[in-house]
Order: structure tokens, then C-alpha cells, then sequence
């Protein structure tokens, strides 16, 4: 009876009509979710999840129309796969959003597109049918067997295998742009297009923002409350750290519009966002005389964050020097660093950096 009752509920849930809205990329921030996945797939050990989703695969196969949502679940599991949560792995269900998130960067026929994680390749099929040419960079060794098989046939695609993080993408990118800038001095910057793990936006962030000689643009799939805090910090809030200033510094950020968490599978505990980053060229970036300076002095302010100025950067200046830097700055003196702008920064960086 427990078998023939999660397959009524099963066929129940699967003869569901559900109908998605969208709405263009510049004119909504939010997206109407995906069909939810059966409630069967959100509880119970990993055994139970395991044996309900390939039952839930046996009656997708039956399913007249083919999607993202058919199509990314019935892939994984033609492969044995289960999401890695130590991996971040969150699959996007929603092909217009895949098609939104080409849109933000205005992909077209020419680019060159990385994208990072992906994953059961829709978004990679959305790139490489716009005309771009896509490197892929993919820790799970499954998942790049995977995309490799399913674009074998492109010439267009290239899959690494690697820990983005950890490999060295400044190099990748050099040697696989030099030919096309040899030979075409016009050659356009590259993109980054991608669904990120959430649990290594931050990371990817830092990495991606100062590399404005080799990407024009930098379109991510965050974490809604990470979106957020990238793009609209408040000056005197605990939300405004380091990672704001260095956002603003290298490049100029917008928020698309949100994703609700039923888009994916497995549905994480959060919605998503996508987020626009327009990377500045190393020579429109503030005029500082050392960018490692200059966010080793901001990254030395927060770290007394509650602190003056005066107190947390006793360490470079004395505290008569600090405050004498901020007067010249335009700045008070008992200024903390949680109120200075970008701007500020700057001006105080270049001041004590003359003295």
C-alpha cells in the first residue's frame, strides 16, 4: 500500500499544469517559480530520497513535452547522480531563467563565455546556441564526463576539470585569448556566465572583479541575501565590509532580479539573484598608488570596525598622524570605517601614502 500511494501521489503531482512567468531582465525583479519537485524528494534519509527520485524519473520519461526541469533531473539520474551538498550542487530547472541569465550579459554570436559549474550543461546549451564559445571549468570529474559527452560534437566547447578557486584563470584565459587578439586587435573582451555554488560566490567575486583586461562582464547566480549586500550596502551598517569597497572599486554592480529557491533542485533554504557585475579597465580604476596598499589599509580599518580610525590603523600611522591624514581627507576625526565611501578610501589612502 505505501508503494501504491507514493505512486498516486507521484502521478497526481505530475499531471499538474504549471504555467511560468517571466518578465524581461531590466523590468523585473523576481521570476514565478518552477513546478515543485514531489514532496517525497524533500524528506526522509538518503536512501529514501535515492529510491523516490528514481521513481520520479520512471514516470518523467512518460512526459510528452521535454524542459529544463524533465530534462536536468532526467540526466543526473541516467548517470546515478545525486547533488553533492560538500560541492554546493544546486541544478537550475528554469530554462528562461538560463535564457535571462545569457540576456544579462548580452551574449552573442562571437563571445567568448566561462562558465563555472556546468553542472548538466543547460546553460552551456543556451551559450553555445547564441553562438558563443564556452570554456567550462568543472570540479565534479561526473558532471565533466557528463557536459564533455553531451558537446562532443562542438567546436566550440572546452571543459577543465578543475577547482575554480584554486586554478589559475588569469593564465587560462591569456593563453586561450592570445591567438584571437593576435590576429583581430579588435577582439572583444570575454564573459562569465554562470550558476555559481553558492558556497563559493565570495570567493569567486575577488577573483573575477580585478581581471577587467580580460572580462568586459561578470553575470553570477547568487544568493539573494549575498546579491543584496554586493550591490545595495548601507553606509553605518553591520552589511558594509571590505567586499563592498572592492566590488565598487573594480567594477559597476546591478541587480537583475531575484530567483526563488523552487527553481532548483534540491531546493536550497534561500532564494537566488542574478547580479550584473560591469568590470572597469585597469586604467578607469580609482587613482590609488597601490591597489595592495590600499586595501590592506581598508581590510586593516574593518578589522577594528567599531573602532575610530585613529585606533585601528595605529599599527601604519600614530593616532595624531591618522587623525591629521583624516583632516586632510575632508574627513572628521573620530570617523570609523564604516562611514566612509569609497571615495573616502581613496582620498585618505593616497594622503597617508604621501607622508
Amino acid at each position: 500500500k505505501g508503494w501504491l500511494g507514493l505512486i498516486s501521489v507521484l502521478r497526481l503531482e505530475m499531471e499538474m499544469v504549471s504555467v511560468v512567468v517571466t518578465s524581461p531582465v531590466n523590468n523585473c525583479r523576481s521570476l514565478s517559480p518552477t513546478p515543485p519537485l514531489p514532496s517525497c524528494l524533500n524528506g526522509g534519509n538518503s536512501h529514501s530520497r535515492r529510491r523516490s527520485w528514481n521513481i520520479f524519473h520512471r514516470k518523467v520519461s512518460c512526459a510528452k513535452s521535454t524542459d529544463d526541469y524533465h530534462a536536468t533531473l532526467k540526466s543526473l539520474n541516467s548517470r546515478g547522480r545525486f547533488p553533492r551538498k560538500s560541492l554546493g550542487q544546486h541544478y537550475m530547472l528554469n530554462s528562461d531563467i538560463n535564457d535571462q541569465l545569457a540576456s544579462a550579459a548580452n551574449v552573442k554570436e562571437g563571445d567568448f563565455v566561462v562558465e563555472i559549474g556546468p553542472g548538466t550543461g543547460s546553460l552551456t546549451n543556451v551559450l553555445l546556441n547564441l553562438g558563443a564559445t564556452v570554456l567550462a571549468i568543472e570540479k565534479d570529474p561526473h558532471m565533466v564526463a557528463l557536459v564533455q559527452e553531451r558537446f562532443a560534437d562542438s567546436d566550440k566547447f572546452k571543459v577543465l576539470q578543475e577547482d575554480f578557486v584554486k586554478c589559475h584563470i588569469r593564465s587560462h584565459m591569456l593563453s586561450t585569448l592570445e591567438t584571437p587578439r593576435l590576429s583581430n586587435p579588435e577582439f572583444a573582451l570575454a564573459k562569465v556566465v554562470s550558476n555559481l555554488p553558492f558556497n563559493i560566490s565570495t570567493d569567486v567575486v575577488k577573483l573575477l572583479l580585478p581581471m577587467g583586461d580580460i572580462f568586459s562582464q561578470v553575470v553570477l547566480l547568487l544568493q539573494d541575501e549575498a546579491a543584496l549586500r554586493l550591490v545595495e550596502p548601507a553606509l553605518r551598517t553591520s552589511e558594509y565590509r571590505p567586499i563592498n569597497l572592492l566590488v565598487n572599486f573594480y567594477s559597476e554592480p546591478e541587480y537583475n532580479f531575484r530567483v526563488p529557491r523552487e527553481n532548483f533542485f534540491p531546493q536550497p533554504k534561500v532564494d537566488a539573484a542574478v547580479v550584473t557585475f560591469r568590470l572597469k579597465h585597469p586604467r578607469d580604476y580609482p587613482d590609488v598608488s597601490s591597489t595592495k596598499s590600499f586595501f590592506s589599509l581598508v581590510n586593516s580599518a574593518f578589522n577594528g570596525k567599531r573602532k575610530m580610525l585613529r585606533k585601528s590603523l595605529q599599527h601604519i600611522s600614530p593616532p595624531s598622524e591618522i587623525e591629521k591624514a583624516l583632516g586632510v581627507a575632508g574627513l572628521p576625526v573620530t570617523s570609523r570605517p564604516e562611514e566612509l565611501t569609497l571615495d573616502d578610501f581613496v582620498k585618505l589612502h593616497n594622503v597617508i601614502a604621501r607622508e
